[in-house]
Formats: C-alpha cells, sequence, structure tokens
C-alpha cells in the first residue's frame, strides 16, 4: 500500500454507484491519473466542490500494489485547491467553451496513464489562469494553448518558414498535411492560401506575442481559429468535441 500527493487540474468526472465520482486529473509528476473520490455526490461531502473540472487542486492519493501496477484506480483520500478556476469560467459563455476544449485537450495528449507530462501540464495551469482573468479574448487563449500543446507534442507548425525545403519566409501557401508554410515548389494538393494577416496572428500566438494577437482584427482570428483546429484535427487523427460548441 503506497501514500502519494501531487498537484493536479480535474479534466473530467464521471459518476459512480450512488455517492462516489471517478476524477480524472492531469498531474505534474504521474501524468494523467484516474481515482475514485469516494461520497463526493454527498452534500455533506468535506470536498466534492473541489474536485470539479477547472480546478487546480493538491490532492493525496492512496494506492494498493495492484493499483501501482495499474490495475484497478487508487482513491482521493484528501484536497486541497490551489486556484478554483471554475467560478470564472463557468459563468461565462465563451470561457466555458474554450476552457473545456482546454480540458478536452490535455487528456487527448496525455493518453498514456501515469506518464509524466509536466509541459503539457504547466501550459494547461497557464492557460486556464489566463482564461480566467479575462484579459485576453478567450478564443486567441484556446488558439495559443492548441498550438503550443501541438509544439511540446512534437508537432509545431511552421507559420513562416517552408515547412518542407526552409525556404525563408514569409510563404504564402499552407498546407496542415506538410507540417505549416510552405513555398511555391513544395506546395501540395488542396493548400490553402490564407491571409498574411492570420498567419501573422498564428505566429504571434505561439511564440506569446500577445500585443499582436490582440490587434488582430475578428476576421483573420476566425481565419486563423479555422487553420489551427484543422492542424489538430490531423494529428489528433479525428477533431475535439468541444470545439463545436466554441464554433457557435
Amino acid at each position: 500500500m503506497s501514500l502519494f500527493r501531487d498537484d493536479g487540474v480535474v479534466l473530467r468526472t464521471q459518476k459512480l454507484g450512488e455517492a462516489d465520482r471517478i476524477i480524472t486529473l492531469l498531474t505534474r509528476q504521474h501524468g494523467r491519473v484516474r481515482a475514485v473520490a469516494r461520497g463526493v455526490r454527498r452534500t455533506k461531502s468535506k470536498f466534492g466542490a473541489r474536485l470539479e473540472p477547472f480546478s487546480h487542486v493538491d490532492v493525496q492519493f492512496f494506492a494498493r500494489g495492484s493499483e501501482l501496477l495499474g490495475r484497478g484506480l487508487p482513491l482521493c483520500t484528501q484536497v486541497e485547491t490551489i486556484a478554483p478556476h471554475g467560478g470564472e469560467i463557468v459563468g461565462d459563455y465563451q470561457r466555458y467553451t474554450a476552457g473545456t476544449a482546454m480540458l478536452e485537450t490535455a487528456e487527448r495528449f496525455t493518453d498514456s496513464e501515469g506518464v509524466p507530462a509536466v509541459q503539457q501540464y504547466l501550459l494547461l495551469v497557464g492557460a486556464l489562469r489566463t482564461l480566467a482573468a479575462g484579459t485576453h479574448e478567450p478564443r486567441l487563449v484556446l488558439d495559443a494553448f492548441l498550438l503550443r500543446s501541438l509544439a511540446v507534442n512534437g508537432y509545431a507548425p511552421s507559420f513562416d518558414d517552408c515547412a518542407r525545403c526552409g525556404l525563408p519566409g514569409p510563404n504564402r501557401f499552407f498546407s496542415v498535411a506538410s507540417g505549416g508554410t510552405v513555398c511555391g515548389d513544395c506546395r501540395p494538393p488542396g493548400s490553402v492560401v490564407p491571409s498574411p494577416e492570420s498567419l501573422e496572428l498564428l505566429g504571434a500566438l505561439l511564440a506569446g506575442d500577445w500585443a499582436t494577437a490582440d490587434a488582430c482584427e475578428p476576421r483573420f482570428s476566425r481565419e486563423g481559429s479555422g487553420m489551427v483546429a484543422a492542424y489538430l484535427q490531423w494529428h489528433l487523427e479525428r477533431g475535439l468535441r468541444s470545439l463545436r460548441y466554441v464554433e457557435k
């Protein structure tokens, strides 16, 4: 038997029995963890409200030997709130849908339970903090998170130099399958010709240049969001369910 403790963000909850829940968290040291929280659906639960999606928490887990080997689920025995981001996010539709897409993305990029994913965890914590603060447009925060998640998982797109031959940019064409912008010689069938402003916006979001991103016109932001969604779907091999609500 073993106790272990970690910081984590609650990604998802599922009902279990009459009073329990299965909690999915992305943790700093243990990657994605699924654990059982006993009695949290009862009104007298000590920490039920702390284990809701978007919450950044400090959790203590109890696991038997078989659970440490991947058979069965550990128990959540103690929970302390680090940052209750849900309060600021769930009351605003745009923030809520953007945040839900972030949680789904983080879960999809951490398919293997127990495998450390520190960069993905730090990206998610920072993105939820920014989303809750309301300092930038929610869709811009989401697109920045999606682009950086792709980058830390080895799928960084190019928005300037040619993704195939390295020809210095700016280049006119964009190909999801090729990894970003491509030159005229490397352009594959099906490439699109986005506006230069949209490419500049996506490059700024990937680099964290918020001054440029915040000044972008909505029409270029919409075009850029479509490119990010297509690029993400290509590398995840299927789309995010939550993105359809962001688009609405």
